[in-house]
């Protein structure tokens, strides 16, 4: 991964983050104003508030995108993009062996546990005067 220190964001990437808000506030507060019934056909008028909300969405990414952290973020997800393909996941055999194991393993142990409960269950009622 990459190490570098933060530094400050210039006063263009902030504003570009203050819009990016105010564009999302903005799109969600007109697709649900839009909803209201104006004599369109409900189907038509769901597609284009939709896709309007889309639209404002991918503007925001691509204005978030070009400022210093989003540029940040983005090579991020790139370099744990290629960090997942290192990955050597486990074979179908070995999954299942495990998740069998596993099972068995806690099946085992609440067994084990059950029966300590209730000896100490027992103990406790004899000790009390409680049992027979």
């Amino acid at each position: 991964m990459n190490t570098q220190t933060e530094s400050s964001a210039s006063v263009a990437d902030i504003v570009k983050q203050v819009i990016s808000v105010v564009f999302v506030v903005a799109g969600v507060a007109a697709f649900y104003y839009f909803s209201a019934d104006h004599g369109f056909i409900k189907e038509v008028r769901l597609l284009y508030r939709v896709l309007g909300l889309v639209v404002v969405m991918l503007m925001v990414l691509a204005m978030v995108l070009s400022t210093k952290a989003g540029k940040a973020v983005w090579e991020f997800a790139l370099e744990s993009r290629q960090e997942v393909r290192k990955v050597v996941w486990p074979t179908r055999d070995e999954t299942m062996r495990t998740t069998l194991l596993v099972f068995a393993m806690v099946f085992i142990v609440g067994l084990i546990l059950w029966v300590l409960d209730m000896f100490l269950f027992w103990g406790v009622r004899y000790l009390t005067g409680q049992g027979g």
